[in-house]
Parts: structure tokens; C-alpha cells; sequence
């Protein structure tokens, strides 16, 4: 108990974040209409009129945004402040079409700086911490947002930045590092490369992991947190509504509370867009209620997961998000059958293999294949073919169980798969399905 950045909005009544919101939602509507052109012309065709919300039970009658509005507004269509009061633009890495590019005010930045140290006071951060943030620095979110609120929090912030992982670790050794932040393949990959160097967990004075910007199983949480002999807690955010930070893990580690006086969370169906009930599954959607420049209203995330208002043994009184269990969009649909990578990583490390591996789904004689490529521990190496047989039948059976269509499983030399020091690519689809 009382790890908090501001206890007095973490711990805040139910009523008192109801209240807050509707005020905020009531001046961000109206900041929006008059300001945001586009939205404007959403909430016209819809005939929603801002005063037509009141509270934040009326943010159901206005329009969505999704990814296809930011690409079509961009650059400028939904900056919502005079461009001379931005002071910064981040930009996402974007795989298809145009970039999303996101500006800030200076208000926007000290908020978005303020969740970011809400999520490091959470993990025990305080001014005699050593933070170590091995986030992308420059356009992507992850550096800049967890550097801020590092230095809010007053610790000592080592800005790293991703890559050149002997320097990361010299670092880490010689200034003792007691919080890390980066990707999870990437703490994996420093696990793994400290090892190797004759390091054991309790060689490092890290006590803590902030993990994000790519899914992530409980089993490899565990794998982390004995490899590098840290609490590994997980962390969301994306661009679109300011970067890491929008929700953190406490020290109960069963899902992340959103800040919710700044960020209103729905789950809606992701066929039909109708909001559900807390407690189902469905797709996450954010409406940032305070960010001038760049204020996104109902935009869909495409991540799918649950909220619960369960009470946490923390005292934050913000509502919960697990992890998301995957996406409405790229998810893979092969042979009929929803597959998500994170139940392939789950089989795996259940399986006692590494979680270093790639998909590969391709299309042959009109029928979907899936491969898997899976990299063996230098222990598991065998030069008995027929091992290494048994061993990939035993792991395309388990598969097979878990995602009821049977893949080809790979077992690979240690290290053949190539690393990723930022966002680990898990999935090659070389089907042609969209022209």
C-alpha cells in the first residue's frame, strides 16, 4: 500500500472520478466541435451537438475514430490547437499507409509526463531510484514518455535508448540500475545476454520492469522476472492518445489501472460498435478528455480486452484493463481459425522453450499453411535427428490443443532468429490477402 504518485486522484472515490469526467468530456466535446473540423463533421452527420452530452454516460452518441480517420486527416485535419502552441510531434512506426503523427501542447506533455510517473512510483520508484529506460527515443512514444516521468519521479534517468546491449548492460552494472524500461523481447534478449556473460540475477541491483509496446504472456513475465531476478510489470499506452502511461500494473500485477481523470475506457463489440457490459470481452476504445492538440474522442484501439472495477489491494480505485488478449484486426484468421500470437508464445514457454520464435503463414493450392519457427536453448541442442523429431511432434500436438489447427513446428539453432532490440516481428504472413 501507498505507492503513489498523486494519492489523492489514484485513491479518489468512484464519485469523484464520475464528477471529473463529466466535466472534462463536457469542455473537451465543445473544444473539439469548435476547434477539430473533422470531428465536426462526424458529429454533424451523426447530429450530435455538444450539447447534447452531459455526462459521460452520452459519450455513446458520438462518432468513432479508428485508424482510417487519422490517415485520412493527415497531417493537420485533427490537430485541435493553433500549431504555433504545439511543442512536439510524435509519430507511430506505422506498417501500412501514412504514419500517424500526434502533436503536443506543453500542457499535453506534463500531463502525459505525470501518468508515466504514476506507472514508475507504482513499481516502488522513488528519487533514489536508478531508471534505466531502453525505449526507442525520437518518434516513437516510449522513450520520451517514460524519460518524463522518470525525471518527475526524480530518478536518476539513464536515457539509453534501444540497442548496442553491451553498453546497456555496462550501465546497468556500473551505475546499478534499480528500474528498467523497455520491450519485453528486448529485457528477454538482456536476460539472456547477461547470462551469457556470467552474470547471475542477483549479480544486477534492478528490482523492477516496466514492459510494454508489444503483447506479452504471464509465462514470459516469469521467464523475465527469474532471468533477471526483477518484478516485471506491464504498461500501455499508444500514440494516438499520448504514449505509454494511459495505464500501469501495480504491485498486484492482475491488469492495468487506466487514468481514468484522463483517459475514458469503453469495450464495445467490434462488429456492431454497441458498448458492453464491464466484464465482457470486447474491443478497447479511448477518449483522451484533457489533450489539447491532438484530442481524440471514441477512438478504437483495435486491442481486445476486458475492464473490472474489482477492488485492487493496492487502493488505486481506477478501473483495471488485463492485457490485451489480442487484436480485432491482426489477429490471424488460418484456415477458419482465430490465432493469436500470444497463445503460440503461451505453448511455448509452457513447453519449457525459449519465447524467441516467428510464424510464418503462407497460402499453398488454396489451403492456409502455418509454420513456426522455434529457437532452441544451447541445453535442448541435440545431434540426434530423431530427437529433435520427437521433440517438434510433442510441440505440434501441444499446439495443435491450443489452437485447434495443427502447424509445422521448426526447432532452430540458438540465435538464428534474428533479435529485435525495439518491437520484436513474431509474424511473416506471405498470404496475398488484400489487393
Amino acid at each position: 500500500m501507498g505507492n503513489y504518485y498523486q494519492p489523492e486522484i489514484e485513491t479518489a472515490p468512484r464519485e469523484q472520478i464520475i464528477a471529473i469526467q463529466n466535466e472534462k468530456l463536457q469542455k473537451q466535446i465543445k473544444h473539439v466541435y469548435e476547434n477539430v473540423e473533422y470531428y465536426r463533421n462526424l458529429m454533424d452527420e451523426k447530429g450530435v451537438k455538444p450539447e447534447d452530452i452531459k455526462t459521460i454516460d452520452d459519450i455513446k452518441k458520438l462518432p468513432f475514430l479508428t485508424k482510417a480517420d487519422l490517415r485520412d486527416a493527415y497531417p493537420y485535419g485533427l490537430l485541435g490547437t493553433d500549431l504555433k502552441d504545439c511543442v512536439r510531434i510524435q509519430s507511430t512506426s506505422g506498417t501500412t499507409g501514412k504514419r500517424v503523427v500526434a502533436f503536443y501542447t506543453q500542457h499535453d506533455i506534463d500531463l502525459w509526463e505525470e501518468c508515466c510517473a504514476r506507472a514508475i512510483v507504482a513499481v516502488g520508484g522513488t528519487n533514489e531510484d536508478v531508471c534505466q529506460v531502453c525505449y526507442g527515443y525520437g518518434l516513437f512514444t516510449g522513450g520520451p514518455g517514460l524519460n518524463g516521468g522518470s525525471h518527475k519521479v526524480g530518478c536518476l534517468t539513464l536515457p539509453m535508448s534501444s540497442g548496442n546491449t553491451d553498453r546497456q548492460i555496462q550501465f546497468m552494472m556500473d551505475l546499478g540500475s534499480t528500474i528498467i524500461c523497455c520491450t519485453p523481447s528486448y529485457a528477454a534478449f538482456i536476460g539472456e545476454s547477461l547470462a551469457e556473460k556470467g552474470y547471475k540475477p542477483e549479480d544486477n541491483k534492478l528490482k523492477a520492469g516496466i514492459f510494454g509496446a508489444e503483447p506479452w504472456t504471464e509465462e514470459m513475465r516469469q521467464s523475465i522476472q527469474k532471468s533477471l531476478g526483477i518484478k516485471a510489470y506491464d504498461i500501455y499506452g499508444l500514440t494516438e492518445t499520448s504514449g505509454p502511461g494511459v495505464s500501469f500494473e501495480c504491485e498486484e500485477q492482475t491488469g492495468m489501472h487506466i487514468n481514468e481523470d484522463h483517459f475514458y475506457a469503453e469495450i464495445i463489440d467490434p462488429d456492431t460498435g454497441e458498448v458492453l457490459p464491464e466484464g465482457e470481452k470486447g474491443e478497447l476504445v479511448f477518449t483522451a478528455l484533457d489533450k489539447e492538440a491532438f484530442p481524440l474522442l471514441r477512438y478504437r484501439t483495435r486491442d481486445i480486452c476486458v475492464l473490472t472495477r474489482k477492488k485492487c489491494s493496492c487502493g488505486r480505485t481506477h478501473v483495471k484493463m488485463s492485457k490485451p488478449m489480442g487484436r480485432s484486426d491482426d489477429m490471424l484468421i488460418i484456415r477458419g481459425v482465430n490465432v493469436f500470437p500470444s497463445q503460440i508464445e503461451t505453448v511455448l514457454l509452457n513447453e519449457g522453450y525459449t519465447p524467441n520464435y516467428q510464424i510464418i503463414v503462407d497460402r499453398k493450392n488454396n489451403t492456409d499453411t502455418l509454420d513456426i519457427n522455434i529457437e532452441l536453448a544451447p541445453e535442448q541442442m541435440s545431434d540426434k535427428v530423431s530427437d529433435i523429431e520427437a521433440m517438434e511432434k510433442a510441440l505440434e500436438g501441444a499446439m495443435r490443443t491450443m489452437l485447434g489447427i495443427g502447424p509445422k513446428c521448426h526447432l532452430v539453432a540458438p540465435k538464428s532468429i534474428v533479435r529485435s532490440e525495439g518491437k520484436a516481428v513474431r509474424v511473416i504472413d506471405n498470404r496475398k490477402l488484400h489487393d
